[in-house]
């Protein structure tokens, strides 16, 4: 809800596991999208390289609890274009998604 305040920021779409967001994905052509790591079924991080394929490619922030070394270096290497750990989320949230629609890259774990 905070994200479709902001007058830059449209959401076009919430999917309920990594399945729908990648099929939304292929129908909405988001810009950028935000994907948790831990979701039912597929997770985030074979989601985001699944929305690597698609023509255009939107930018994937990840979200996740886990702010590791390792889960950071998973989603970047699965193509995401940014990391934030939930706990950071409120403003690195925003920065990471606008970065992200500009094609920069980073992690605010």
């Amino acid at each position: 809800m905070r994200l479709a305040i902001e007058p830059d920021v449209e959401v076009v779409g919430e999917a309920v596991d990594a399945s729908s967001a990648v099929e939304m994905s292929r129908q909405l052509a988001p810009h950028v999208v935000v994907m948790d790591i831990e979701l039912p079924g597929l997770d985030g991080i074979a989601a985001t390289i699944a929305l690597q394929q698609l023509a255009p490619a939107p930018a994937v922030v990840m979200l996740s609890m886990h702010d590791d070394a390792s889960t950071v270096a998973r989603a970047l290497a699965a193509g995401a274009a940014g990391f934030v750990a939930k706990q950071h989320a409120d403003g690195a949230l925003l920065s990471a998604i606008r970065r992200a629609a500009q094609g920069e890259e980073g992690s605010d774990a």
